[in-house]
């Protein structure tokens, strides 16, 4: 996803769009690098909210949520103070209690982070795996066919 922001932000399958604050910067006003993480959870929740399906939801309709099991951040280039950003959130690998996810942050001149972040669906009250319910695997499945048809 390194071409034009442009035509990125066009076929994406969820984006979220946000601005980078002076709390995001460290002392030379470049995002400090945790803080995509920050700005990639948002992105996540803003998604899952959009598709129908809120996180609280899913804990208090099924006792579930979905935890990090895994990132992979890679840095392109850095981002700075008051800069426009996007994250660009697209599934890419569902099972039956976890979801690995692509998320890019973007922006006016390219992609700066990308993540490969799986998720894992677990039980509330004893950190268990269990299945994601029907209702969240077909948003997150309609999420991998919007990439798909961009």
């Amino acid at each position: 996803m390194i071409g034009n922001p442009a035509a990125i932000l066009a076929i994406v399958p969820h984006r979220y769009d946000l601005r980078v604050y002076y709390e995001d910067t460290d002392a030379g006003g470049i995002v400090y690098y945790a803080n995509y993480l920050r700005f990639a959870e948002r992105a996540r929740t803003e998604a899952l909210r959009a598709l129908g399906v809120p996180h609280a939801a899913l804990v208090r309709d099924h006792q579930r949520m979905f935890v990090v099991r895994r990132v992979k951040l890679d840095y392109l280039r850095p981002a700075r103070l008051d800069a426009p950003l996007w994250v660009l959130t697209d599934q890419r690998g569902l099972g039956a209690a976890s979801v690995r996810l692509r998320q890019d942050v973007v922006g006016v001149e390219g992609v700066c982070a990308t993540a490969a972040i799986d998720l894992a669906c677990v039980r509330t009250d004893t950190g268990r795996p269990a299945r994601i319910p029907p209702a969240w695997r077909d948003a997150l499945a309609g999420l991998q066919a919007a990439a798909a048809a961009g």
